[in-house]
């Protein structure tokens, strides 16, 4: 699941972390087409370790996410993450990241919008649009400023990536790589992306008393735990062993809605509960 690097990255795991629904179908779990539903969904955050440098003595905010659409129309996510961060002494930040995606049903087009605001002040704006070819994907960006680049023409976006994710874990793979282009930070950065997809969990294993417990609609779903880790392409390409920049966990139902985040900044780590989950109703392909 990112707000600019330091606490604010996490813009770009949470929209890599879109939450997806799979209606249920016949045949094999592997050969089953991946259905997005509409929902909403609001995780509590908290702090939940600090390791050696931390400048971080707690945190608290909550994250909105409201996804929409169909695979005709596209797919629209209205995202926004408020965030108080307290550095001690008495100083505490707030972050305010609203952000707008529309990614289209064959995942070839994708639009993104997004303001960051600190303590009420905007500080970056992003406003473009990518599309794939052949040989490249073309990024024209109206904001911060107008430029026009190729990336790799590799790389997915951000509904696309959990797609792929939930068709692995359906076929018992482990890991995934490849690269991801989200809009975030200055619109202009693609992230390397490592995926590991664990063990599946069985309906009793471990037990949660958040919104996804007391959904009907999930009792007795098997879910796999995943984690995803973010590293900056460029400096990838030089070194082998490079710390992510980011990672975010969270368990991912065979449905496709995940709960249990866990956004790793490396110093330190903050927990994001699902306290409401909305499933609303799919609208039909006209």
């Amino acid at each position: 699941m990112s707000v600019a690097h330091g606490f604010a990255s996490s813009r770009s795991a949470l929209l890599a972390c879109t939450l997806l629904f799979a209606a249920p179908a016949s045949g094999n779990a592997q050969d089953r087409s991946v259905v997005l539903v509409p929902h909403r969904a609001v995780y509590d955050l908290a702090l939940g370790q600090t390791r050696e440098n931390a400048q971080i003595v707690g945190v608290r905010g909550r994250i909105l996410y409201d996804f929409d659409g169909n695979a005709c129309d596209g797919y629209t996510l209205q995202f926004r993450q408020v965030s108080e961060l307290d550095s001690g002494e008495g100083k505490i930040s707030t972050s305010d990241l609203r952000s707008t995606t529309w990614e289209g049903g064959d995942a070839k087009r994708f639009n993104f919008t997004s303001q960051n605001f600190l303590d009420r002040n905007l500080v970056d704006s992003v406003d473009g649009h990518a599309e794939h070819g052949s040989a490249a994907t073309a990024v024209d960006l109206a904001k911060p400023e107008h430029k026009v680049l190729d990336i790799d023409a590799a790389a997915v976006f951000p509904t696309q990536h959990m797609v792929r994710v939930i068709e692995a874990a359906r076929a018992g793979k482990t890991i995934l790589d490849f690269p991801v282009y989200d809009g975030s930070d200055t619109g202009d950065k693609v992230y390397d992306t490592l995926t590991v997809i664990g063990r599946k969990l069985g309906p009793d294993d471990g037990k949660h008393d958040d919104a996804a417990a007391k959904a009907p609609k999930l009792a007795g779903v098997s879910r796999w735990p995943v984690t995803i880790s973010y590293f900056e392409k460029s400096k990838a390409q030089k070194s082998t062993e490079q710390t992510p920049v980011y990672a975010i966990g969270f368990e991912l139902y065979e449905n496709g809605i995940s709960r249990a985040l866990s956004l790793d900044y490396n110093d330190f780590v903050v927990t994001g509960k699902l306290t409401s989950l909305e499933i609303k109703d799919i609208k039909p392909c006209r």
